[in-house]
């Protein structure tokens, strides 16, 4: 059973293992987003050097982000077991070597194969999200978990125009475009490599300490108390659980997806320089800056007055809005109100990541990591879906995203019908009752 966590966020402060998981947490989830997605605003180059189709490149983003969906199953998995430092530690330290390697790849194959496997750092995101719901209390979980999780998401937006700007770098050294995308994508990895080991040794499990040393004191000690563990398949027969993995590959799953091809879109569409896409591209992913945990302290203030379903009716509310962005968004054919609607329904995207996660924690107290898990892979199984669309030959991406932007307007609908047996009602504390978790 956890306690001491933290009922305030002090973002000036590391003294507290609460905020020293907070601050590592986000920073490592940071780099993994921009080690996964470093090589997306240089595919223009690989593009060109491997002799990549349309179709090609589809599977290229699918292969991404597909592998994601088992690993945010297992590690959702193991995070309950085993805690999230050891899990972090390791999935940064082994999802370094892809990301420094891919430039060993030298056709559309061994490029696939490469790209697949760095997709398993996604991964990441779930630890987060288990970790945060790990140190701060229910008043603060849906803040907690949404900057986190958005200031991480920002490494996709910042690598847009740093990577093209690494790789100007070393072409100004005298290396070849070859050269220089390949040299590039190993400073994402290195940084991973040194994140991977900072985070093993600078936090604890819990606000108490790591688990390995809580056994030694208590035998018995587990994350939850032993008669409070549900299975897995319990967590499966919850519909509450299927239906934010669709809200959540709604809103992350088209982030992922415009991660991935936004340079592409906006180079080709309206002739950019590589420079130039990447900087516009890099505008969506730096919304995260504010608009998740924007969903997040939103959630937990409607909360306070509303209960849980006041948390779904944002949520809902926030998918929404997403949806009509998307449809206004891809019949935008003049670069700056391009620009501007793919910001305007960007904040809803974020708003929307964060409003799902704050509902999360929630929906079965004792299984955290299995909810986190499951919905986190609901995301990525959006973004494969969307991939399909991006990849086809008798499609424009303006006509997928038409499809995806009435898709997203179905999922709002579905939204609205999450329930919970009972609102919460705030207390002396600022801790609603019926919210509290362990």
């Amino acid at each position: 059973m956890i306690t001491n966590k933290a009922t305030k966020i002090n973002l000036f402060t590391f003294k507290t293992p609460n905020m020293k998981a907070f601050h590592l947490t986000w920073m490592a989830f940071f780099l993994c987003f921009f080690g996964w997605f470093g090589i997306a605003p240089l595919m223009v180059i690989v593009r060109d050097e491997l002799h990549l189709t349309k179709g090609e490149i589809g599977n290229i983003m699918i292969a991404s982000v597909s592998i994601t969906i088992f690993a945010r199953l297992l590690i959702g998995y193991l995070c309950d077991r085993i805690g999230p430092r050891i899990m972090y530690s390791a999935l940064l330290i082994l999802g370094a070597f892809p990301v420094m390697l891919i430039g060993l790849s030298h056709d559309y194959t061994s490029f696939l194969l490469f790209r697949l496997v760095i997709g398993v750092i996604g991964a990441s995101f779930v630890i987060t999200q288990f970790h945060t719901s790990a140190m701060f209390a229910p008043n603060v979980i849906g803040t907690a978990n949404a900057v986190t999780a958005g200031w991480g998401n920002l490494g996709g937006g910042v690598t847009q125009f740093v990577m093209p700007i690494i790789f100007a770098g070393f072409v100004a050294l005298g290396f070849t475009n070859g050269e220089s995308w390949r040299l590039a994508m190993v400073v994402p990895g290195v940084a991973l490599l040194i994140m991977g080991i900072l985070y093993f040794l600078y936090t604890k499990d819990t606000p108490e300490g790591n688990i390995s040393d809580l056994k030694k004191k208590d035998p018995t000690f587990t994350l939850k108390k032993k008669q409070s563990q549900v299975s897995f398949s319990t967590v499966l027969k919850d519909y509450r659980v299927w239906v934010l993995a669709f809200c959540y590959g709604a809103c992350f799953g088209i982030e992922i997806t415009i991660d991935n091809i936004a340079a592409l879109y906006f180079k080709d569409k309206f002739e950019l320089s590589l420079e130039e896409a990447g900087l516009i591209a890099a505008s969506f992913g730096m919304m995260n800056l504010f608009a998740r945990a924007l969903g997040g302290i939103l959630s937990d203030k409607i909360s306070i007055s509303k209960g849980l379903n006041g948390r779904v009716l944002v949520l809902g509310s926030c998918i929404l809005l997403e949806g009509v962005g998307v449809l206004i968004f891809a019949n935008m054919e003049v670069l700056v109100f391009s620009v501007i609607s793919m910001i305007g329904f960007a904040l809803f995207v974020k708003m929307s990541n964060g409003a799902t996660y704050a509902v999360v924690p929630f929906v079965n107290k004792n299984a955290v990591g299995s909810v986190a898990g499951i919905v986190g892979a609901g995301g990525n199984i959006g973004a494969v879906l969307m991939g399909f669309l991006f990849k086809s030959e008798n499609l424009t991406y303006n006509e997928a995203f038409t499809v995806i932007g009435y898709c997203i307007l179905g999922i709002a609908v579905l939204a609205f019908t999450i329930r919970f047996v009972s609102s919460s009602k705030p207390v002396e504390s600022g801790i609603p009752v019926s919210e509290s978790f362990a």
